[in-house]
C-alpha cells in the first residue's frame, strides 16, 4: 500500500489548483481521490489485469475532457501554465506507461497509447512511443503505418519512406503496408505540386518570372531538380511502388488495394489512368488465370459514374473481357463470370421495366 500512497500524495497539488481555479468543488476532488485510489490498489495487487489499467486511463480521460469544458464555460482567461493544465493528460501517459511494463507484448496496447498521444498532440512522445514499439514488435504492419503517418503529419516524407521501407523488409507480404505505401507517395507528390504552386512553378518545374522569391526556403527544395521533381509529378516514385509491390505479392487483394487508393486520391485523369492501367497489366501478368482477378479486370470498364450510352459501352466492353477471360477458365471462373453477370444486371436494370412492383422479364 505504499506506493498508493505514494500516488495519492502525488495527486495533491493538481487537486488544490483545480479547486483553486474553481473548476472543481472540494467535494468533487475528494471524490476524485476516492476514485484514483481504488484504482491504484487495484494496479498493486499481485496480478494487475489490462483492463484495470484501462479504466483508469478512461477516467482520467473523462475527467480532462470535464475539465476543458468546464474552462470553456467559465471561461477562465489564459494565463501562467499551472500543474492543472497539464497533469490530468500527464497521468493517463503514466498510466500507459506503468501498463507497458506489464505488457509489453501486447500490440494494441501499444497502438491505444499511440492513438492516445496523437489525440493529445504529444507530436515527440508519439515519435518516441512508436519508435520502442517498432524495436519490440518488427513484425507488426500496423506500427510502421502509424509510425509513417506520424512521420508525414511533421512533414518528414523521407523519414516515412524510410519507415515504410524498414517494414517492408521484414514484411514483404503485408498488403496494409505495400498500400500504405503508395499512399504516401502520391501524398507526396500531391505536397509538392502545392509547393510548386505556391513558388510559381509549372509542371517541368521552370520557374515564372521571379518565383523563386516568392517564398523563402521553399525556392531550395526545387532549384537545382527539375527534371527529377517533373518525374515525380508525373508519378516516377508512385510507379515504382506499384512495380515493386507486383513483384513481392502475387495476390488479388493487393492489387484490388492499390486499386482503391488511385481511385480515392484526388489525381489528374491522365496521371490516374496511367496508373491504374499499371496495376491492370501486373494484375492480368501475375493472375492470369485467377477468377477474382478475371473479373477485376473486366470492371475497370465500368466506371462508378457512367450513365447512358457510356455505361452501355462500358457493359459491352466488361463483358468482351469477361468472356475473353473465361475461354480457358474452368468451373471457377464460369461462376465468377455468373457473379459478375449479376451484378451488372442489377446496376444496368431500367426502372420502367418495374410495374407495381413486379420486374418484368
Amino acid at each position: 500500500m505504499e506506493r498508493v500512497q505514494f500516488q495519492q500524495e502525488q495527486m495533491l497539488a493538481e487537486l488544490k489548483d483545480l479547486v483553486d481555479k474553481d473548476i472543481f468543488t472540494k467535494q468533487e476532488t475528494k471524490h476524485i481521490l476516492k476514485k484514483r485510489t481504488q484504482f491504484e490498489t487495484a494496479l498493486v495487487r499481485r496480478v494487475a489485469k489490462k483492463a484495470d489499467f484501462l479504466r483508469y486511463a478512461a477516467y482520467e480521460m473523462g475527467l480532462e475532457q470535464l475539465r476543458r469544458k468546464r474552462v470553456e464555460r467559465l471561461k477562465i482567461p489564459d494565463g501562467p501554465t499551472t500543474i492543472s493544465d497539464y497533469a490530468l493528460v500527464r497521468r493517463q501517459f503514466h498510466i500507459f506507461e506503468r501498463a507497458l511494463k506489464k505488457f509489453k507484448a501486447d500490440v494494441g496496447l501499444w497502438i491505444q497509447y499511440i492513438d492516445v498521444a496523437k489525440r493529445e498532440g504529444a507530436h515527440t512522445l508519439v515519435g518516441r512511443v512508436t519508435a520502442r514499439a517498432l524495436q519490440l514488435h518488427p513484425d507488426t504492419p500496423a506500427l510502421y503505418i502509424l509510425a509513417a503517418g506520424h512521420e508525414m503529419g511533421q512533414g518528414s516524407p523521407s523519414a516515412a519512406r524510410t519507415l515504410l521501407q524498414r517494414g517492408l523488409r521484414l514484411n514483404g507480404e503485408s498488403i496494409d503496408l505495400w498500400r500504405e505505401y503508395v499512399r504516401m507517395e502520391l501524398a507526396f507528390m500531391e505536397s509538392l505540386r502545392r509547393r510548386w504552386a505556391v513558388l510559381g512553378l509549372d509542371e517541368k518545374g521552370k520557374g515564372k518570372e521571379h518565383a523563386e522569391h516568392a517564398v523563402e526556403g521553399l525556392a531550395e527544395d526545387a532549384d537545382d531538380s527539375a527534371e527529377a521533381r517533373a518525374a515525380i509529378m508525373q508519378g516516377a516514385l508512385v510507379k515504382s511502388v506499384i512495380a515493386s509491390a507486383g513483384q513481392a505479392v502475387d495476390r488479388t487483394e493487393l492489387f484490388e488495394a492499390l486499386i482503391a487508393v488511385i481511385h480515392e486520391f484526388p489525381l489528374a485523369d491522365g496521371l490516374a489512368r496511367v496508373l491504374l492501367d499499371q496495376v491492370y497489366g501486373l494484375l492480368r501478368a501475375a493472375r492470369p488465370h485467377d477468377a477474382r482477378a478475371a473479373r477485376v479486370l473486366a470492371e475497370r470498364f465500368l466506371a462508378a459514374d457512367a450513365v447512358d450510352e457510356a455505361l452501355v459501352d462500358g457493359v459491352q466492353r466488361a463483358n468482351e473481357e469477361m468472356l475473353a477471360l473465361c475461354a480457358d477458365g474452368g468451373e471457377e471462373m464460369f461462376h465468377a463470370y455468373v457473379s459478375f453477370a449479376a451484378a451488372v444486371c442489377d446496376r444496368v436494370m431500367d426502372g420502367s421495366l418495374v410495374c407495381d412492383g413486379v420486374q418484368m422479364d
